[in-house]
């Protein structure tokens, strides 16, 4: 005897079946999970630790707060995703979602973004170094436009570094004493060192504590957050407040792709979240140089502070640099002249003073 299937069977089955699936969609996209890291730990690095102090979870309060969705992060700091100069390429090709990082790690495919380096002895004072890199970023959109027409990925917020100072394991006295001296920097800095005659190592701040202990360098261009974080005044105690600057160079960025996937309610809030990451760095790099000061003469760092007429003259001796880096810029297709106008316009509107006043030719 045939034995007939009762038709509501296999229809509620299929019912089921797509009501199941429908809630494990719903289920699946009210979970949103981003990969976020960086190449400089937590902690040392001032726009690290905003990133996973400040930004990280006021997205996650805002999602849960605002939306129907919920965020959750997986935060690979110091190098666990990728190193300081990977970064960006990991953004880029997926790797990492969001990546933190400094532009002076990408001198070709981010040579224009580091403008900030080419003008040394700039602001001290950090809320003012910000402001000023924003009104360029403003006033200049190809600035942020090539972050996804060349390396997919969508700029949301900007950081930077706080006062450059140097650091050395020997004391001195006058700049003429530095010539020969090998001394490490980022990169886009290590032409402030002609002047002085001293010998620029390209380096890394997870490389700096055994470089200077080994003597691979005997100096490190740094600044007083990390100087004390890192511990660098131990294999180098002699700390010498010259002034280059506090430099803007930082950017926090998302692969493009994996923005235009978020529902448009939880993306206004990662733009929102960024903009006010950027707006808050300021005074946090202020707080930690004085923070980093305070701590460095505790720990029997040996401080003093370069006379205002050596600075001058150091300053003068670097007149024609921004210009030079400007050309440089111009001759990669990048906008440079413009973009080093508008922030030598920007740095004076904020009332900064430079000991030097610099001309593009």
């Amino acid at each position: 005897m045939k034995v007939v299937k009762p038709v509501f069977t296999t229809l509620s089955a299929g019912i089921f079946a797509v009501i199941g699936l429908s809630f494990h969609s719903t289920a699946f996209a009210d979970e949103i999970t981003l990969r976020i890291g960086s190449g400089h730990p937590n902690g040392p690095a001032v726009y690290v630790t905003d990133t996973a102090e400040f930004f990280v979870p006021e997205v996650k309060k805002r999602v849960e707060a605002e939306t129907e969705h919920t965020i959750e992060f997986v935060e690979g700091y110091g190098g666990a995703i990728a190193s300081v100069a990977e970064t960006l390429e990991a953004v880029q090709n997926g790797i990492l979602d969001i990546g933190a990082y400094c532009m002076c790690f990408e001198p070709a495919k981010l040579f224009l973004h580091n403008f900030p380096y080419y003008a040394p002895f700039g602001p001290q004072d950090s809320e003012q170094q910000m402001k000023a890199a924003r009104a360029v970023y403003d006033s200049t959109p190809w600035l942020t436009d090539v972050f996804e027409s060349e390396y997919k990925q969508k700029l949301l917020g900007l950081h930077g570094w706080d006062n450059y100072h140097l650091g050395t394991t020997d004391p001195w006295d006058t700049v003429a004493d530095l010539k020969g001296v090998k001394i490490g920097g980022a990169g886009p800095n290590l032409p402030w060192l002609e002047f002085a005659g001293a010998v620029p190592v390209q380096s890394t701040l997870p490389d700096g504590y055994l470089s200077l202990q080994t003597g691979v360098y005997n100096g490190w261009l740094m600044f007083p957050s990390a100087y004390l974080g890192f511990k660098f005044y131990e294999p180098a105690p002699h700390y010498t407040q010259i002034g280059f600057g506090a430099m803007a160079v930082n950017a926090l960025t998302m692969n493009a792709k994996k923005f235009d996937a978020l529902p448009e309610d939880v993306q206004k809030i990662l733009v929102e979240v960024g903009r006010a990451y950027e707006e808050q760095a300021g005074t946090s790099l202020n707080t930690r140089q004085k923070a980093g000061l305070e701590g460095l003469a505790e720990v029997g760092a040996k401080l003093k502070v370069l006379p205002e007429e050596a600075r001058a003259g150091w300053a003068a001796s670097l007149a024609e640099f921004p210009s030079q880096q400007a050309k440089d810029a111009d001759g990669r297709g990048m906008p440079g002249t413009e973009v080093m106008g508008k922030y030598l316009e920007a740095v004076g509107a904020t009332g900064y003073e430079w000991p030097h006043s610099y001309e593009l030719k």
